[in-house]
């Protein structure tokens, strides 16, 4: 009876844990269907990573979020570029609410590597490559280690997002990182295609886009590029060094021809648009900072105060002149405050030979223009050619006085020789002929020269 009982009891709970098990398996939701993809939005980065390339990635996940894109794919053909606008893009990639590949069409060296690395997945053309990421300069040397350390971080934790080996994604950057068999030659490791897949760096090789669909059995689908507005293709046009040199002789020239005529006219108005489009697009990019442009209102302030205020050319001058400069040089490089280490001396000299040259040039074309602008017959007009001679019986001084001459007056301020005298009920300007004269002494009006009476104690 027991041993019946044990049975009925152990087929009771046999009968129990198999409806718990059911149970569960029921309860685990099946894996989702994958979304049909419909959309796929493609925009290409093929210039040095920089700020213009991270204002056109902003704008491109913007689209793509405006237009319920299902798919991004990101055509990438770089040697890299700056560190700072590489981490920004990076992070605007990690967080995408909507998959991003990557179509490596040859090279995703240094920035690219680690831009590549944040997407969901890779695919590269053959005889691509991928790799190369340890910080350099912009003469190619390598940066010290802080700066590796850093990349090194960046790489590894990105690799990890996105599960990939984040050892591989280290030595990258440091060729210090052994992995048998991988990298074991005290090189900085970069992949081929055939290599990037075969550990896992690489999802597929393919020649084109339409392949890499093709080939994840996406059909019915709608490709919409990325389009730049008129305003994007400007300020990438305005940001060319070659203009930024033209809109600094405009800013020079505006300001020459304004303090060259009266009152607040066209040249200011030349002057104030230059100094517009100089550094809105640079400011948009990155590239100017507030204090910079605050340093050019500085610097056009103490020149002004100069000029105006202050007699001769001095403190004030030097340090406006010296203040624009710098402004105008560090607008057009991409540093972090007076920190030049991502960037190096090659372009800050280059940036200030552009702003000297610009400067030059817009000075001396301003005198040559003004000459020959007031010189002509269309445009002599502008200005006054003609001169008023005293022989034809013009001049400024007050020949009326000459009637006082042999008057007596009275001293009404100590004259020392300079002073004031009292001829009826009116006051003119005098000097004494010889010592001082005191208040209330009266004197006589000996002669009219250089505009003054010239009196002498009677």
């Amino acid at each position: 009876m027991k041993k019946i009982i044990a049975i009925i009891c152990s087929i009771i709970l046999l009968q129990t844990s198999l409806f718990s098990i059911n149970d569960s398996i029921i309860e685990v939701p099946s894996p989702k269907k994958a979304h049909t993809i419909q959309k796929v939005y493609t925009f290409e980065i093929h210039d040095d990573i920089a700020p213009p390339v991270e204002r056109k990635t902003k704008k491109a996940m913007k689209d793509a979020k405006e237009n319920n894109i299902d798919l991004i794919i990101l055509h990438l053909n770089t040697f890299g570029g700056m560190l700072n606008s590489a981490d920004n893009i990076r992070t605007m990639l990690l967080e995408s609410e909507i998959p991003v590949w990557v179509f490596i069409d040859n090279n995703a060296a240094s920035a690219g590597a680690l831009i590549s690395i944040a997407c969901d997945s890779i695919y590269m053309r053959p005889g691509a490559n991928i790799g190369a990421a340890s910080v350099v300069n912009q003469t190619g040397e390598i940066m010290p280690d802080k700066y590796q350390s850093y990349m090194r971080s960046m790489m590894r934790s990105t690799a990890q997002a996105k599960g990939r080996d984040p050892k591989i994604a280290e030595a990258m950057v440091d060729p210090r990182i052994y992995i048998e068999g991988i990298n074991d030659s005290n090189k900085v490791l970069t992949f081929t295609t055939e290599e990037a897949i075969m550990h896992g760096y690489c999802e597929g090789s393919a020649e084109n886009i339409e392949q890499i669909l093709k080939d994840n059995n996406i059909e019915n689908y709608t490709i919409v590029e990325q389009k730049l507005s008129w305003i994007d293709l400007f300020i990438s046009f305005l940001v060319n060094p070659a203009v930024s040199g033209i809109l600094i002789m405009l800013i020079i020239g505006g300001i020459y021809f304004e303090l060259q005529t009266p009152g607040v006219g066209f040249p200011l108005v030349m002057a104030i648009l230059g100094a517009t489009l100089y550094f809105a697009p640079l400011y948009l990019e990155g590239l100017a900072a507030n204090w910079e442009i605050l340093l050019f209102m500085v610097g056009l302030a103490l020149l002004a105060v100069e000029i105006f205020v202050i007699p001769g050319f001095g403190v004030a001058g030097i340090s406006g002149i010296f203040l624009i400069i710098l402004s105008l040089t560090l607008s057009l490089v991409s540093n972090q405050g007076f920190d030049f280490s991502f960037t190096g001396t090659t372009p800050v000299i280059k940036a200030f030979f552009t702003v000297i040259i610009a400067m030059g040039l817009a000075f001396f074309a301003s005198i040559w223009l003004s000459q020959k602008l007031f010189t002509t017959s269309r445009f002599g007009e502008l200005a006054l050619s003609s001169t008023q001679e005293a022989s034809d019986g013009f001049t400024s001084a007050d020949l009326s006085l000459k009637e006082f001459i042999g008057q007596t007056a009275t001293a009404e301020t100590m004259l020392r020789p300079a002073g004031k005298i009292r001829i009826d009920e009116d006051v003119y300007d005098a000097t004494a002929e010889t010592g001082y004269i005191n208040k209330d002494e009266l004197v006589v009006v000996m002669k009219f020269e250089n505009q003054q009476m010239i009196v002498r104690k009677k």
